[in-house]
């Protein structure tokens, strides 16, 4: 099924992957060991509602260190979007892959310098212009979620954007120092900018990397519990299990059940027939589904 599952595999037939990095102490190891989390939303579909086959995977892979290198070799193969944070490492991956930039983390910038505001004088201030403009572009969003990619792309260059061009002006405008929390927020608003507006090339791209955060909940609940892999054999073998209960459950299967259906199927399967098995696959037993 890949070097993880089901990694080679997604990544050929995939248009659409989320990225979102999360540290894990490796007992022995220095420095701290990371798991990069992938969402991919298959057959170039990012959300379920929209038009077209969709299935989804989530694959967890061991790296000791955030470096380029890891994503670049893991996407191997890919052409499409990638959904991400601003770190620096996934805008210098090959030119067929497109980054699309998260408005949420924008948004943190704008909040956290109103948060550092007295509470009865935030109102009009810089910080709460900047969320406005961020929080309309999220409330458009949230009214066409049951759109076609089609229509939401038409809506988004009528509504949203000029939204967008209005708020990368206005940010222009600001003069702030550099290490202050205005300066942080203008600085990551401006220098992402060609990421962030890379959301208006596709209707099926979303304004947020929350879906691969969301993803990596799950494991960060785990680590709470057992707050570091003794071996780095371990955390590799963790994450291939992260990823075949986590994209069991994405995919609406029980994840004992698939997992005994897998060990019980595989010993008696040939490379052939490996795509049967696989969580989205319409041939699994009934018994791994979860009812509705």
């Amino acid at each position: 099924m890949g070097r993880y599952f089901p990694h080679r595999y997604i990544c050929a037939i995939s248009r659409f992957i989320c990225f979102y990095p999360v540290f894990v102490y490796a007992y022995h190891f220095s420095p701290p060991s990371l798991w990069w989390a992938l969402y991919p939303a298959v057959h170039g579909q990012a959300t379920p509602s929209a038009a077209g086959p969709f299935f989804a995977a989530l694959t967890y892979e061991y790296q000791e260190t955030r470096g380029r290198e890891h994503p670049k070799k893991f996407l191997q193969g890919f052409k499409g979007y990638l959904h991400t944070d601003g770190h620096e490492a996934y805008h210098k991956l090959p030119a067929e892959i497109i980054v699309v930039g998260c408005w949420f983390h924008a948004r943190q910038y704008w909040e956290k310098l109103l948060k550092a505001t007295t509470k009865n004088k935030r109102t009009g201030t810089i910080a709460a212009q900047g969320l406005a403009y961020i929080e309309k572009l999220f409330a458009l969003e949230r009214a066409w979620k049951n759109l076609t990619p089609e229509e939401r792309l038409k809506e988004r260059l009528a509504k949203s954007k000029p939204v967008s061009n209005a708020f990368f002006v206005w940010v222009q405008s600001i003069v702030a120092l550099p290490k202050s929390l205005l300066g942080k927020a203008v600085h990551y608003a401006l220098s992402q900018r060609k990421y962030l507006e890379n959301v208006y090339l596709d209707g099926r791209l979303e304004l947020s990397n929350n879906r691969a955060e969301r993803s990596v909940k799950p494991f960060v609940i785990g680590r709470k519990n057992w707050l570091f892999a003794a071996t780095k054999d371990g955390a590799r073998a963790s994450s291939i299990i992260y990823s075949i209960v986590e994209t069991a459950k994405e995919n609406g299967l029980r994840p004992f059940q698939y997992m005994q259906f897998l060990l019980e199927a595989l010993p008696n399967s040939t490379t052939g027939n490996l795509e049967a098995l696989l969580p989205w696959s319409d041939k699994l037993p009934v018994e791994c589904y979860i009812s509705t």
